[in-house]
């Protein structure tokens, strides 16, 4: 525990029992001041800041009760802890009630007082280290920029340059990729660069069940089903003049997305048990993963809503198809891994690169990150030991023993069979779709996402 001073009131109608509250808090470090009611505690609030407040209940002029409830006492940061010999479980309920963080009854040891003041004095820490916490967020979130996302590929810097230039619409955007290529980061890229003033906010389509989704994207009112009971803004409304980041749009339910798509094309919330709808200005950028034109094919995604959606798509190239973002990105996750855990900055021999660039990275960016991390922990301080890699880069088709992945096996087939087709019909796309038994517009958006020339 700190050893600097805390600034503490005494509030009680006893002197013996104010003086031997000082007496006893004096030696562990609290710089104590005296009231003997409400009202005469009052004028020293107004005159000194106190971290902690010690009040009687009993008391004449102004009791404690009365002292709580007072505007001036309920926009205090002081936590406030109440005494009483005539106390009950009603009497420290309405206490919590006003405001209070504890409750002592009389007589009470010494002892007793300093465990509950300690006890607070850790709470206040801990909020006081939620708040830096929440601010440091807040800050890192409206400094992030285009220029913090780390890559060194012309394929990320095409799609960088496509960034800015959608930033500055009020369209809605469509992120495209795989798992752990960095959308939600492309997604801040987009906010910061499109100088909204408003909030970034995201949500996980998928982690939440439909009717809790429906409340947190368009706010409900109070009596609108069992258990809402209080009106709640939706994150839409929360979002507006900013950001609103619906991740894993694939997993939106169906019976929401007509809702999302009258948001979109009216520019207008309606909360869950209202008759009313809101004007609202918030831009929406999706993300979802390769998927998404398959569950419009399968009808489990509105084709509307897919449209609205995508006017402008962004696609993610994944790691593997920028093999030169790769040593950038390990030295960029090092550097930070060491800072954060106070160690000196490590360096990638030629080996280790060749080794890392070699790699499938089926995870991504986050699997790289989560890798080095790990590798850093089972390092021994002045060196840093790469764990072996098991999954090597395989050509298109062939399976590799240590590889499980579904979706990786049907991506290479699909490489594979695109690739035979073009070479068949020499590269007539129209003629090739036909072979494939699949529309021109889905061959397209499949040559866009394998990079395929």
């Amino acid at each position: 525990m700190s050893d600097q001073f805390r600034n503490l009131l005494v509030i009680d109608d006893e002197t013996s029992m104010r003086h031997m509250l000082r007496l006893v808090l004096e030696q562990h470090n609290y710089r104590v001041s005296e009231a003997q009611n409400g009202a005469e505690a009052i004028n020293l609030i107004y005159k000194e800041k106190f971290d902690f407040i010690l009040s009687d209940i009993r008391m004449p002029d102004m009791d404690g009760l009365t002292f709580l409830d007072q505007p001036e006492v309920r926009s205090l940061d002081s936590t406030i802890i109440m005494m009483s010999a005539y106390g009950s479980v009603d009497t420290a309920l309405a206490c919590m009630k006003r405001g209070a963080y504890d409750y002592i009854s009389k007589p009470f040891k010494p002892d007793e007082v300093v465990l509950t003041l300690r006890k607070a004095e850790e709470r206040q820490e801990l909020r006081q280290e939620n708040h830096e916490l929440k601010k440091a967020l807040s800050k890192q979130d409206r400094d992030f920029s285009i220029t913090d996302i780390i890559h060194s590929s012309q394929k990320m810097e095409q799609v960088l340059k496509l960034v800015q230039a959608a930033a500055k619409a009020e369209s809605s955007i469509l992120i495209s990729g795989e798992t752990g290529t960095g959308k939600e980061l492309v997604a801040k890229a987009l906010h910061s660069e499109s100088g909204r003033k408003g909030q970034f906010l995201a949500i996980n389509c998928s982690a939440i069940t439909s009717g809790l989704l429906e409340s947190e994207l368009f706010g409900h009112k109070k009596g609108a089903f069992t258990g809402a009971d209080r009106e709640k803004q939706g994150l839409f409304s929360i979002a507006s003049g900013g950001t609103l980041f619906l991740d894993e749009i694939a997993d939106l339910p169906l019976e929401l997305q007509p809702k999302l798509l009258r948001v979109l094309q009216e520019g207008e919330v309606r909360k869950v048990g209202a008759t009313r709808a809101e004007k609202i200005n918030t831009r929406v950028v999706a993300a979802a993963g390769s998927d998404l034109q398959e569950a419009v094919q399968n009808g489990h995604f509105r084709r509307d809503l897919y449209y609205r959606l995508a006017v402008v798509d962004i696609n993610l190239p994944p790691l593997r198809e920028r093999s030169e973002d790769i040593v950038v990105l390990a030295d960029y996750f090092l550097s930070q891994l060491c800072s954060r855990e106070g160690r000196p900055l490590l360096q990638l021999n030629d080996t280790a690169k060749k080794n890392l660039t070699d790699y499938h990275w089926p995870g991504n960016v986050r699997e790289l990150e989560n890798y080095l991390e790990k590798a850093l922990i089972f390092s021994p301080r002045e060196t840093l030991e790469l764990p072996p890699l098991r999954i090597r880069q395989s050509a298109p088709g062939v399976f590799n023993p240590d590889e499980y992945s579904l979706k990786i096996a049907s991506r290479r087939l699909e490489e594979e069979y695109i690739s035979k087709a073009l070479t068949k019909t020499d590269g007539n796309r129209t003629q090739a779709a036909e072979l494939l038994e699949v529309s021109l517009r889905s061959l397209m958006y499949k040559l866009k996402e394998y990079g395929i020339d």
